[in-house]
């Protein structure tokens, strides 16, 4: 199962500093059935901490979860700025969470060619023999 992000949430993620590893740490919370809340319609809003501090101060996202399917973040947001998404907002997720899921292999390449999903993968698999190049 591979963790994807829209490009939108990627450009939040990078601007927030939010590391791959605290991302994916939260998909595995969320597969082991220790999520913040299920909204429904695969929708799931999990707490992710800020760097240096602990969760409740930390950002909110949204991320779309089946199992045996791909993850997709698709949006985020710090617990300081809103307390949560409108049922309007909550709606339109739902309804891109559809859409994500049902996704095939070939749809998914053509959403990152595109750009318009950028796959998750942990900074520190592996590259700590480049930082010493």
């Amino acid at each position: 199962m591979s963790v994807y992000q829209t490009k939108e949430f990627a450009r939040f993620a990078r601007k927030e500093r939010m590391s791959a590893k605290a991302l994916l740490q939260a998909v595995a919370d969320v597969a082991q059935g220790q999520f913040d809340a299920d909204l429904g319609g695969s929708v799931f809003k999990q707490r992710v901490a800020r760097s240096g501090a602990g969760k409740s101060g930390g950002f909110r996202t949204i991320l779309f979860f089946k199992a045996g399917r791909h993850t997709f973040f698709a949006y985020g947001f710090a617990k300081s700025e809103r307390a949560n998404v409108s049922a309007k907002e909550l709606k339109a997720l739902k309804k891109l969470a559809d859409e994500l899921l049902g996704y095939s292999a070939a749809k998914i390449a053509a959403a990152e060619t595109a750009g318009e999903l950028i796959e998750l993968v942990d900074e520190d698999d592996g590259e700590e023999e480049d930082d010493d190049a």
